[in-house]
């Protein structure tokens, strides 16, 4: 039988070059299941990184981990923003330091509108990003502005996400499967505005099942398996080699 190949020699560990978003040897756990398993790897400013792997390899535990939220529970390995450490930081603290989180579900505020949800994590007075900027990103805000934000649309509320977190003028966003259950034309859309802000200088960490999609979008591909990593290196190396999509993005 041919050895399972091995993609780790492409990996870029976090002290190997200077990072807006470093991860370093980070491990993490819920209550006793070993999940992040010793993963470093570098984001620089103005890149687009896509974190990806099959299901269960420990894409969005390490999201988590770096937002600092309660779980899982980190117990290991230094994470810094933008020489500010995010490991000794609470979720409060690091969001704080320009670190936005988009989750999976979304997670629209019930029972206010558009405006009001950004509005409600918007800083004052808000430095890059005023609601006239966002509603130029995103028409469809604009126009239901006074909608309440749960009755929108699966993807107008994911472009309501992002753009409340773009809304506290952060440094580096997170986003977690913001494709799913999505139309393709939407998707489209989407892929336009997160190109478009990273024009505008935006870091951006993308997770995402659909791998051939966030390969298209990103800079640089971080592949997890089981807990680690397996490969660092750019989309377009991925997006080259079947092999390594086979082994470990089934594509």
């Amino acid at each position: 039988m041919d050895p399972k190949p091995d993609f780790s020699r492409n990996q870029n560990t976090a002290t190997t070059a200077p990072a807006y978003l470093s991860v370093w040897d980070v491990h993490a756990y819920y209550g006793e299941s070993y999940i992040v398993q010793g993963i470093s790897f570098n984001v620089h400013e103005g890149e687009i990184l896509a974190l990806l792997g099959r299901n269960g390899a420990g894409k969005t535990s390490t999201l988590r981990s770096i937002a600092r939220l309660d779980s899982p529970q980190v117990t290991h390995g230094e994470i810094w923003l933008d020489h500010q450490p995010l490991h000794t930081a609470s979720s409060f603290q690091a969001a704080t330091f320009g670190l936005g989180l988009v989750p999976e579900d979304r997670r629209i505020i019930p029972g206010l509108t558009v405006e009001e949800n950004i509005k409600l994590a918007q800083i004052t007075p808000p430095i890059g990003w005023s609601l006239e900027r966002l509603y130029e990103l995103f028409p469809r805000l604009g126009e239901r502005r006074n909608q309440e934000g749960t009755t929108l649309s699966g993807g107008e509320q994911q472009m309501l996400s992002i753009a409340r977190a773009l809304a506290r003028d952060i440094k580096v966003l997170l986003l977690d499967e913001p494709y799913e259950g999505l139309a393709p034309v939407i998707v489209d859309e989407i892929e336009k505005t997160l190109v478009h802000i990273k024009q505008q200088g935006m870091t951006t960490v993308i997770v995402e099942q659909n791998a051939v999609r966030a390969l298209e979008l990103a800079d640089r591909a971080v592949i997890l398996d089981t807990g680690g990593i397996v490969f660092d290196g750019t989309a377009s190396e991925v997006l080259a080699n079947d092999e390594l999509r086979a082994e470990y993005l089934a594509i």
